[in-house]
């Protein structure tokens, strides 16, 4: 079976994929009970024009109908950064078994920040949850891709 470790980095691959493309570099990777890789993704939001678009639904969504079952019990959800409060919720829902995550989100994450979704009374599925797998080069990613955004920006408002 496959270590964590190498899971994670096929999510950082994603991240990367989505960098290229203009997007917020956020990788996702599920995996079925038996370690097999049900679906990757990085996010979408720009290129779909949908804010739905964030790796981790579209994981969920891919292997929800790969599977034709809106349940993915036995699933572990791989992605580079912690996820938003929707991305929490529909994690729930779809009674993923476990969360591994890579860079902590202090500003916009809903799991270990703001609204704390599977602390939630009303929360009727808490995946086990690991933060902070390979959370160095998963932070990275990100800080590369705002800085050269942020030097892009400058560039452009000195022309």
């Amino acid at each position: 079976m496959i270590a964590r470790e190498d899971y994670m980095k096929k999510a950082l691959d994603q991240a990367r994929q989505g960098a290229a493309a203009g997007e917020v570099p956020v990788g996702a990777l599920l995996v079925g009970p038996q370690g097999d890789v049900l679906a990757a993704a990085h996010n979408r939001v720009e290129v779909d024009d949908d804010p739905t678009a964030h790796a981790e639904l579209l994981v969920l969504r891919h292997a929800a109908a790969q599977l034709g079952a809106a349940r993915l019990a036995g699933c572990d959800l791989y992605v580079t950064l912690e996820p938003c409060a929707m991305c929490a919720q529909a994690i729930a829902f779809a009674r993923i078994r476990r969360l591994y995550f890579g860079a902590y989100d202090p500003k916009g994450g809903g799991v270990d920040h703001g609204a704390r979704i599977f602390q939630q009374p009303t929360c009727h599925h808490r995946p086990e949850v690991v933060g902070g797998v390979q959370e160095q080069a998963c932070g990275e990613v990100l800080k590369d891709f705002f800085q050269a955004r942020r030097t892009a920006q400058a560039r452009d408002m000195q022309q």
